[in-house]
C-alpha cells in the first residue's frame, strides 16, 4: 500500500485492494495458458497481474491500466522487482484507446456509488456501456459500466474474472448488465461468501467468473452456476454449484443467496403447476397520482368544512398502507379511518364544480398547487386521472412482505399502493381467497428475490416486479378453497396476535404440505431462507 495514500483518498476513487488469495484464485481460473494476453484494468498496485505472472511462469503480454499515477508507478516498480514483465498504462480506462484484445481480463473494478459518480466521469462510463447496448440509469455505480467496458476488450472465447459488489445480483439498475453477461458468455459462474472478505469494508462482494465470450451475443446462457463458501479459504475446494435459471436474462439473481435446500425447493415449487405468477390472476397497476396528496386527499371532516358534496368526492384508501395489513379492507374499516381523521376521500369534482369546489380550487391555485408537475400537465389541473376501484390492494413499501387485501370497501387507491384487477373468471376466487393463499413461504421468499431493498430496509415492489410474484395457481386455490375458508379466522387472528410467521405456518400446511406435497424439511428450508433474506435486508437498512 502506498505511503501517504489515505483510506479516504482510496475510497474517493473507488479503490479497495483485493486480498491475495482472491486475486490468486481469479488469476488461476482466468489465465489458462502461459502465452495468454491478460489485462487488469484499474490495476492499483497490480495484485492480479502479480498473481498471473508469479514465479516467471507467464510469457504472454501482461497489461495494466491505472488512473492514479502513484499507484501505476508502484505497480511497475513492484512487478519489475518480482521479475514480472508487464506494461502499465496510466490514465482513465474509459478514455485509453486499447486496440489489443485479451484472452483474460481480471481485476477489481472501482466501486463509486452513484451520488459520488458524477459529471464527465459518469458520462464517459455510460457512453462506453452504451456501445455494448447496455443502458445504465443515473443510479448506476461505477462498477456497472466498468464491467461491460472490460468485456468488450476480450477476444472471442475469452474469460472475465472480476470482484464485484453483490448488488450485481439484486439491484434494478444492474438488469442490463446481467442481460449483457448472459447474452455474451457461454457460462456465468458466481462465487458468494457467507462472511465478509474485505477487511474494514461493509460492502458484500461476489466473484464473477464469465467464460466463453461471444461478441455477437448469439451464444449466451440461460442460467448461472453459483458457489457459496465461507471466506477466501473456501476457494480451494468449491462445492457443487447450484444452478439458477432466472425467469429472464435481466432478472435478479437474488436466488443465489438461498441455501441449497431452499433453492431446490423454491425452484421445484415455482416450476410446478401448483404455483404461477400474480399476472396470471390479473393486472397490477400503479395507483392514481394526484400531484399533491395534501390537497386532493381529504378527511370527511375537512370535506364537510369545505362544503363539498358527495358527488365531488370518491371513496379513497388513505395514503400509506398500514390499514392494508389485514386480509380485507372493509367498508366499516374505511368508515372508522375517516372518523379518526384520515384522508378517506378524493377531491374529484365533475366537469362543472360546485361553488364550494370552485372556492377550494381557487385556494389551491393561490398555494400554487396547480404548478406541481403532475397538475400542470393535465387539463383541468384539478381533475385527477380516474382509476376504477381495484379488486385487491397490494402494499408497495414493506417492512416484512407485500400484502394483498381484498378491497371490499370499493375504495380508489393512490400510488402509495398498487391495485390488482382480477380476470373476470377469477374475480370471485381471487377476492375471497388469494389474500389468504398468498401468505405462504414460497410467495414470501419470491418477494425477497424479485423485490428491491430501499433505505431503512424497506422492501419495494414495483408493478412489473409484482407481475412476477409467485403465488398459488387458481387451480390449487380452488382445490383447497374449503380448508382455506375454514382457516380464515384462525389466520386473521394469528396475524393480529402472533405475527406473520404464525399465519404463514397455517397456510403452508394447507397449500404446501397438503396441496403440493412438499416435505416439512423443504418448507422449513424456504421459511428459513425468507427469514434470512428479510433479516439481511433489515440489517443492511440500518447501515444506510
Amino acid at each position: 500500500m502506498l505511503t501517504g495514500d489515505s483510506t479516504a483518498q482510496r475510497k474517493a476513487r473507488g479503490a479497495f485492494f483485493t486480498p491475495q488469495p482472491i486475486a490468486r484464485f481469479i488469476a488461476d481460473w482466468a489465465v489458462t495458458s502461459p502465452s495468454a494476453a491478460v489485462l487488469e484494468p484499474s490495476c492499483g498496485e497490480a495484485v492480479f497481474l502479480r498473481e498471473a505472472g508469479r514465479g516467471g511462469r507467464h510469457h504472454g503480454p501482461l497489461v495494466g491500466v491505472e488512473l492514479h499515477p502513484a499507484s501505476a508507478a508502484e505497480a511497475e516498480r513492484s512487478l519489475r522487482a518480482d521479475g514480472t514483465d508487464a506494461t502499465i498504462h496510466t490514465g482513465d480506462f474509459f478514455r485509453l484507446p486499447l486496440t489489443e484484445r485479451f484472452d483474460a481480463i481480471i481485476g477489481n473494478p472501482p466501486y463509486i456509488r452513484y451520488h459520488d459518480f458524477a459529471g464527465q466521469d459518469r458520462l464517459r462510463a455510460r457512453a462506453a456501456a452504451l456501445r455494448a447496448g447496455v443502458r445504465l440509469t443515473g443510479l448506476a455505480s461505477s462498477w456497472a459500466a466498468f464491467t461491460v467496458h472490460a468485456a468488450l476488450h476480450l477476444k472471442s472465447g475469452g474469460r472475465l474474472g472480476l470482484v464485484l459488489p453483490a448488488e450485481l445480483m439484486t439491484v434494478n439498475y444492474a438488469a442490463d448488465v446481467r442481460q449483457f453477461l448472459m447474452d455474451h458468455f457461454a457460462a456465468v459462474r458466481l462465487v458468494l461468501f457467507t462472511e465478509r472478505v474485505f477487511a474494514g469494508i461493509l460492502e458484500e462482494v461476489v466473484l464473477l467468473l464469465a467464460d466463453g465470450y461471444d461478441p455477437t451475443g448469439e451464444h449466451g446462457t440461460d442460467h448461472c452456476d453459483m458457489f457459496q463458501v465461507k471466506d477466501a479459504s473456501g476457494l480451494h475446494d468449491l462445492s457443487v454449484a447450484k444452478r439458477w435459471a432466472p425467469p429472464s436474462r435481466s432478472a435478479k439473481w437474488s436466488a443465489g443467496l438461498l441455501s441449497t435446500d431452499g433453492l431446490a425447493a423454491y425452484a421445484a415449487t415455482t416450476a410446478g403447476s401448483g404455483f404461477t405468477t400474480l399476472q396470471s390472476w390479473g393486472d397490477t397497476t400503479l395507483g392514481m397520482v394526484t400531484g399533491n396528496n395534501a390537497f386532493f386527499a381529504l378527511s370527511p371532516g375537512r370535506a364537510r368544512e369545505l362544503g363539498l358534496s358527495d358527488h365531488e368526492l370518491l371513496p379513497l384508501s388513505p395514503p400509506g398502507s398500514r390499514h392494508l395489513r389485514a386480509l380485507t379492507f372493509t367498508r366499516p374499516t374505511w368508515e372508522r379511518l375517516g372518523l379518526s381523521g384520515q384522508s378517506t376521500l378524493l377531491f374529484r369534482p365533475p366537469a362543472e364544480p360546485s361553488a364550494a369546489a370552485k372556492r377550494y380550487i381557487a385556494a389551491g391555485e393561490a398555494r400554487n398547487v396547480d404548478g406541481a408537475y403532475k397538475c400542470r400537465v393535465r387539463s383541468p389541473w384539478w381533475r385527477v386521472p380516474y382509476l376504477r376501484p381495484a379488486d385487491l390492494l397490494l402494499t408497495y413499501m414493506n417492512a416484512d412482505t407485500p400484502r394483498l387485501a381484498a378491497n371490499r370497501a370499493r375504495a380508489h387507491h393512490l400510488n402509495s399502493v398498487h391495485g390488482v384487477y382480477l380476470r373476470n373468471e377469477l374475480r370471485a376466487d381471487g377476492t375471497r381467497l388469494l389474500p389468504i393463499a398468498s401468505l405462504n413461504s414460497v410467495t414470501l421468499l419470491g418477494a425477497e428475490i424479485i423485490g428491491r431493498a430501499y433505505g431503512g430496509g424497506i422492501l419495494k415492489l414495483e408493478p412489473r416486479e409484482a407481475d412476477l410474484l409467485p403465488v398459488p395457481s387458481p387451480a390449487l386455490v380452488r382445490r383447497h378453497a374449503d380448508p382455506l375458508a375454514r382457516a380464515r379466522n384462525s389466520i386473521a387472528a394469528a396475524l393480529r396476535r402472533e405475527g406473520l410467521t404464525a399465519a404463514v405456518a397455517l397456510v403452508d400446511q394447507i397449500l404446501l404440505a397438503e396441496g403440493v406435497a412438499l416435505t416439512a424439511s423443504a418448507i422449513e428450508a424456504m421459511r428459513a431462507d425468507y427469514l434470512h433474506l428479510s433479516a439481511r435486508r433489515t440489517a443492511r437498512g440500518k447501515g444506510d
